[in-house]
C-alpha cells in the first residue's frame, strides 16, 4: 500500500466499509459493556444518584438518535408517516451500521492515498468522528442535548466508544485490504 500502484481507491472503499461494520457491532458491544463500567466509574456521586434515580423512573424506553433519524427518513420518503415505537427501535439499528459502514467506506477510501488519515491506528479517526458527529451534528440537528448539558461520564463513554470504533475499522481495513 506505501507504494502509487498499490493504492485502489475502490478496494480501498470497500475495505474500509467491511471494517466500519464490523467496528459498529464492536461499539455497541464496547457501549453494553466496558463503555457502561467506565462510565459508572466516572460518575460524580450526584450523577450517580441522578442514574438511579431515572432508572426507576423509566416506565417506557427512550428514543436514541439513531431512532430518532429513522423515523425522520421513513416520514420523508412517505411524505408523512411516522414509525412506531417498535418502528424506530428497529430502524436505529438500521442507521447505526449505515453510517458506520458510509463512515468506514469514507476512511478505508482516505486512507488509500494520505497515510496520515490512519494515524493512531485509526483511533484518530474515531476522535474526528466524535467530534463531528456526537458533539456537532446531533446537538445541532437537535437528535440530543448539546454536550455542556450531557454529563461528563456519558460523553467520556461516548468518545471511548468512538475510539475503539476507530482502531477496530483500521484493523478490519487492514485484514480485508491485504486480500483485495
Amino acid at each position: 500500500m506505501g507504494t502509487q500502484c498499490n493504492k485502489h481507491l475502490v478496494r480501498g472503499v470497500l475495505a474500509g466499509v467491511a471494517g466500519g461494520l464490523v467496528a459498529s457491532w464492536v461499539m455497541n458491544e464496547f457501549m453494553a459493556g466496558p463503555g457502561k463500567k467506565l462510565e459508572q466509574a466516572m460518575q460524580t456521586p450526584q450523577e450517580k444518584a441522578q442514574a438511579m434515580q431515572e432508572e426507576e423512573q423509566k416506565n417506557a424506553p427512550q428514543e436514541d438518535s439513531t431512532m430518532k433519524v429513522a423515523d425522520a427518513v421513513v416520514s420523508t420518503v412517505t411524505g408523512g408517516q411516522h414509525l412506531s415505537f417498535d418502528g424506530k427501535q428497529k430502524g436505529g439499528p438500521i442507521v447505526h451500521y449505515s453510517f458506520g459502514a458510509l463512515m468506514g467506506g469514507i476512511y478505508g477510501g482516505l486512507a488509500e492515498y494520505f497515510p496520515i488519515t490512519r494515524s493512531g491506528f485509526g483511533t484518530s479517526f474515531g476522535g474526528a468522528l466524535f467530534a463531528g458527529a456526537d458533539l456537532i451534528a446531533v446537538p445541532t440537528l437537535k437528535l440530543a442535548p448539546p454536550p455542556d448539558q450531557e454529563p461528563k461520564a456519558a460523553l467520556s463513554k461516548h468518545f471511548a466508544a468512538h475510539i475503539v470504533y476507530g482502531g477496530t475499522t483500521e484493523l478490519v481495513r487492514r485484514l480485508v485490504r491485504a486480500v483485495l
